[in-house]
């Protein structure tokens, strides 16, 4: 998922080194500078999408080209309220930083693990709970 994140200016990964101590200063650095990439780059593409909302503005005569539009224009803004939603997560990972708390499980503070963090860097579970969250959801029908 960092992957896709990031998009074409990727990151290189964190590489602890051997006997590296877990979410130290230079980690917690190099995720904050992830966080604060990936903040940035869905905050200019929502600034493209109202600036390409307001430019392409057209009042369409022919009513299949209307529906069109406005499916686009649909489909855009769920788009833009899923990075909107990430963007709120992505600061409560930065905050997470600041406080001491990024990298541990909320569920059973654990270590959640350098590779997860790269993988999905506002992660709050480790992967174990968060299976079993997940299950528990499928059980419920959420």
């Amino acid at each position: 998922m960092a992957d896709e994140m990031l998009g074409k200016k990727q990151l290189a990964p964190y590489v602890a080194k051997k006997g590296e101590q877990y979410m130290n200063k230079k980690q917690y650095a190099h995720f904050r500078a992830v966080l604060e990439h990936l903040k940035r780059e869905m905050m200019g593409d929502i600034d493209r999408t109202v600036h390409t909302m307001q430019d392409e503005a057209t009042v369409f005569a022919d009513p299949n080209d209307r529906a069109s539009q406005e499916s686009d224009i649909a489909l855009e803004l769920r788009n833009r309220d899923r990075e909107r939603k990430l963007i709120k997560k992505v600061d409560e990972s930065i905050a997470r930083i600041d406080s001491g708390d990024y990298g541990f499980c909320d569920s059973c503070g654990v270590e959640i693990g350098l590779k997860r963090m790269e993988a999905r860097p506002t992660a709050t579970m480790c992967i174990d709970c968060k299976t079993l969250e997940e299950h528990r959801e499928k059980q419920i029908g959420k």
